[in-house]
């Protein structure tokens, strides 16, 4: 179903409510109409789902708190921080070239991956907003030397707070595919529903009686679908009519999630 306002969720009687964050609950650091009483009110089933890969779950709760909005960093699943979880997980001590803000990059080495090899087993494409044309040419070269893509999500955008799109990793990601078409990685954000059914694991709630409201029917629609949860699109509207949805650019990439 659709709806214009996060007030409006028919949300009564669910065990979990997963929800996107950007675009959603907030714009860069707007907070939309009604967010905060919808957080404060739904705290004790509400998940954040985000492809979010700039921050981990503490990070990102101590920043959503400087604009009222109180989310406990247990019930916060981020593309980022669930990526570099798995990779230690399966890849334990395994050496890394990561291309991330600071808050993944300190988790990476907290976990023991080793993150200064100059012959990397597996190369992380998280949001660097240093990445340059020069690391695009080192990062083609590593994977070409063998090491495994792993994109912590394909969102070419995310929305700032005046909804004008800011680059995301599937914007570098199309620079790759630009130079290497046949480049292969995987993926756990959103449209993967990894972070879903780890939602769906962590909550311990039956798929049929969760939600998830996003605004975005290619990542988050395809997502909750994939999981068997309900899902409800949060269309919000402008002055300008309905936003442009963040795009996507591979949708071939919505099978990309699984093992590392």
């Amino acid at each position: 179903m659709r709806i214009a306002d996060i007030a409006q969720a028919p949300v009564e009687g669910c065990e979990a409510i997963f929800c996107d964050l950007d675009g959603c609950l907030v714009s860069g650091g707007h907070v939309y109409p009604n967010v905060r009483s919808f957080v404060a009110s739904h705290a004790d089933r509400l998940w954040i789902v985000s492809n979010n890969s700039s921050d981990t779950a503490e990070t990102l709760s101590r920043r959503m708190a400087t604009i009222g909005l109180a989310i406990d960093p247990r019930r916060i699943l981020l593309a980022g921080e669930q990526a570099v979880h798995r990779i230690a997980a399966a890849r334990p001590g395994a050496a890394l070239s990561l291309y991330a803000e600071p808050p993944i990059r300190n988790l990476a080495r907290s976990l023991g991956l080793r993150t200064e090899s100059r012959k990397p087993d597996i190369v992380l494409l998280a949001r660097d907003g240093d990445f340059t044309v020069r690391d695009l040419g080192r990062l083609i070269d590593e994977v070409h030397d063998g090491a495994a893509l792993v994109v912590t999500n394909v969102d070419t955008v995310h929305p700032d707070d005046r909804g004008r799109p800011v680059p995301e990793t599937g914007a570098i990601v199309a620079a790759i595919r630009a130079c290497v078409p046949s480049v292969g990685f995987t993926s756990i954000g959103k449209p993967a529903p990894d972070l879903v059914e780890l939602g769906l694991r962590l909550s311990g709630a039956a798929r049929a009686a969760c939600v998830f409201i996003g605004d975005n029917a290619g990542t988050d629609g395809v997502a909750a679908a994939a999981a068997g949860v309900r899902f409800i699109h949060l269309r919000r509207m402008t002055a300008n009519g309905p936003p442009a949805a963040g795009a996507l650019a591979m949708p071939d990439a919505a099978a990309a999630g699984g093992s590392i």
